[in-house]
């Protein structure tokens, strides 16, 4: 195939619909048949990165292998493709005004004047064509943030306009919709989507495929009608039915040959349906699974569906390839304390304590530890969750009263946990943490090295802070081993008490490398431990 395809989805009526979702299931539909995808976000706001966006604000940051701070759906990408994304498959407004500006700074543009239209939209397509020209990718699919009609989304909206007249058949628009049921009219209304359409259609875009969102499967008469006023050929209408899991998803537009579509929109060969063996496997063992593991996940933004997203699908993930159904309990860190963690905490099979920044919480997270630690719980702690362990271990066992980090405390006596030597002339917060894969050795005895089954593992990072080690010697001597170190700088990555069934803290983030095929072996195992304590 010489000729890179360019698939946009768009999404109207209401944000939340899905556009991750529809967007990673059908690239996983063009995958299986051969063909090499990527997938990348367009988002509207103006910050660089999600970097420094509150999870309250944007729920969960994503990181790729190249230390780029993303989007949550890039997760999605990831999980259903089994391959990595980089920086150039989330780009945010801001960045494109910034490379916009920079260019003006420099004279790149010999004095003209700096307009939305051409500069911002070529920018906007120069990045959208990047994936295709350089790595050479079969199909791109671009999901475009927002909803139609965003004053924010417009300057992407055009620029797909135009791509659609410079690409010709080379290039797709899938519109994503909302179809709403009446209660009291027992019916649903397609108006919100025929007006959504119509506001496409203003701006330039006939859409080539709808995706109707709705909650139950709609009757022929419906879709006829949807496509009848939108101008869409009627096998160019696709349901987004509510499925239980949103692994469900690519079979559901499978089954309703949208990959088909796409091909023969496109002008390829259809060739036979792939029978997605592997996420059909995956499937089969969730939905057959009778037993359940109940996991305790403690963190401060548990209130949030999506602040944790990329670990709860790691368990999700662990607990099936363990034949389990996962009974995932959300402790809220602010909550609980030495004197009702046994009542929380006690039905729990394993718990994981949650990544994060910042003090508010953390006393509740060292109350957790202790507990699971004094009655011999499996526990993960990730990212700051194993600096808790390393802190909690420190007052607890070593008795170095007021030991903390200095993020939470600058004057403690005891910097068990303390900034990055090339983190302490940093200033500017936005990608300036240590961000990224890194290199990891293991210790052949460990419990890290029991799951992952190998010496040297990579795994992604988000963080300033870090195990002081000059602490290393007393803290070994008391039990606590640092099993996983990196290579180059030293730095502690594993840290473990031997002597109980399963208590392993990782200054790493194994859930961004955990996917539907492949998930990450230390989640795994973890879950297996939490199996065996029950």
């Amino acid at each position: 195939m010489t000729d890179t395809k360019y698939i946009f989805v768009t999404g109207g009526v209401v944000s939340s619909l899905g556009k991750g979702i529809v967007s990673a299931s059908l690239g996983k539909l063009l995958q299986a048949r051969g063909y090499k995808v990527t997938i990348q976000k367009f988002d509207p706001y103006i910050n660089i990165d999600p970097g420094t966006l509150n999870p309250y604000e944007h729920g969960e940051c994503y990181v790729t292998v190249d230390g780029h701070e993303a989007d949550l759906d890039l997760g999605h990408y990831e999980r259903f493709l089994n391959a990595q994304t980089t920086r150039a498959n989330n780009i945010t407004t801001g960045r494109i005004y910034q490379s916009v500006i920079d260019k003006e700074r420099r004279g790149d543009y010999l004095g003209k004047t700096v307009q939305i239209i051409p500069h911002i939209t070529d920018e906007i397509k120069r990045n959208v064509k990047l994936l295709g020209t350089k790595n050479r990718f079969d199909f791109v699919i671009t999901e475009i943030g927002g909803t139609v009609g965003d004053i924010e989304s417009l300057p992407f909206i055009e620029s797909v306009r135009q791509l659609k007249w410079e690409l010709g058949k080379n290039c797709l628009c899938v519109h994503l919709t909302y179809v709403p049921y009446i209660a009291a009219a027992k019916e649903y209304k397609t108006k919100p989507t025929q007006h959504s359409v119509k506001q496409l259609q203003e701006l330039g875009i006939q859409p080539d495929i709808l995706v109707l969102r709705t909650e139950k499967l709609l009757s022929n008469d419906i879709v006829r009608k949807v496509a009848l006023f939108c101008n869409v050929s009627e096998d160019a209408v696709v349901q987004s039915v509510d499925v239980p899991t949103i692994y469900e998803v690519p079979l559901v537009l499978q089954r309703q040959q949208m990959d088909v579509t796409v091909l023969k929109k496109v002008g390829l060969e259809v060739g036979p349906t792939p029978e997605l063996k592997p996420w059909k496997e995956f499937l089969d063992r969730k939905v057959n699974a009778t037993e359940t593991v109940t996991i305790g996940l403690v963190g401060k933004y548990v209130e949030l569906q999506d602040a944790y997203k990329s670990i709860d699908e790691s368990l999700l993930q662990a607990a099936t390839y363990n034949n389990r159904k996962l009974d995932l309990r959300l402790i809220h860190s602010e909550k609980i304390n030495n004197t009702n963690a046994p009542e929380l905490l006690s039905g729990m099979d394993g718990i994981v304590i949650a990544p994060g920044f910042g003090h508010r919480g953390i006393d509740g997270k060292f109350a957790a530890i202790k507990y699971a630690r004094e009655n011999d719980k499996p526990l993960l702690g990730i990212c700051l969750g194993m600096q808790c362990m390393v802190i909690e271990f420190a007052r607890d066992v070593l008795g170095l009263e007021n030991a903390n980090s200095t993020e939470m405390d600058r004057n403690t006596p005891y910097k068990v946990i303390d900034l990055m030597e090339e983190q302490k002339n940093v200033t500017n917060m936005g990608g300036s943490m240590r961000l990224g894969a890194y290199e990891c050795v293991l210790k052949k005895d460990s419990k890290a090295y029991q799951a992952y089954k190998k010496e040297n593992i990579q795994e992604r990072h988000r963080h300033r802070f870090e195990f002081n080690n000059e602490y290393k010697e007393q803290f070994e001597a008391a039990g606590m081993k640092f099993t996983g170190v990196n290579p180059e700088t030293g730095l502690a990555e594993v840290a473990e008490i031997p002597e109980l069934k399963w208590f392993v803290g990782v200054q790493y983030h194994p859930e961004y490398n955990s996917t539907v095929v492949c998930p990450n072996p230390l989640f795994v195992d973890f879950v297996r431990a939490a199996i065996e304590n029950k």
